[in-house]
């Protein structure tokens, strides 16, 4: 009788679990460079930490845009009105006849603005992985530099990339 330690079987079958899906994604036409292991390794586990160990209220991205008006989305209905006397009229019927029929509407639509919300919050993890990620080799990619070796690709690539972007912006 051979005994296998657990660790070592849970390894092997979330090693299948991640082949299979690399070669799921590959199939369905995904990025050609997921034909390297290490790479799509790589990949997977940036994107697995923005996922399962980000705190969505601690990212930095959302701190830098002006308010959080600009990218939560608003999933309350708030009627208001601005005209004094016909506006509580409109208001009234607003509420007791059109909001009655079309409360399957916002009621469906909630479920998607909380999916949307979560993406959204998940994205934000990602770009901010990959900003450190980003800074962490430019910073090897001076040091490098300076001590008298050549730099490294990535940041000439970046400005290669920030190049053609700001080109297909014009019109």
């Amino acid at each position: 009788m051979t005994t296998i330690g657990t660790r070592a079987l849970m390894d092997d079958i979330e090693r299948d679990v991640r082949n299979r899906l690399r070669r799921h994604i590959l199939k369905r036409g995904g990025a050609p460079e997921y034909e390297d292991e290490a790479l799509f390794e790589r990949v997977r586990a940036v994107l697995g930490r923005a996922i399962d160990e980000r705190n969505p209220d601690a990212l930095l991205l959302p701190e830098l845009l002006d308010s959080d008006v600009e990218w939560e989305l608003q999933t309350h209905l708030r009627l208001t009105t601005h005209r004094p006397v016909v506006g509580r009229v409109i208001l009234l019927v607003k509420r007791r006849l059109l909001l009655p029929i079309t409360r399957w509407l916002f009621e469906y639509s909630q479920e998607n603005f909380r999916r949307q919300q979560r993406i959204n919050a998940v994205l934000f993890a990602c770009i901010e992985d990959l900003a450190i990620e980003n800074a962490h080799l430019r910073r090897g990619a001076t040091g490098a530099a300076s001590v008298g070796k050549p730099a490294t690709e990535p940041a000439s690539a970046s400005a290669t990339a920030r190049q053609a972007l700001h080109r297909e912006a014009k019109p």
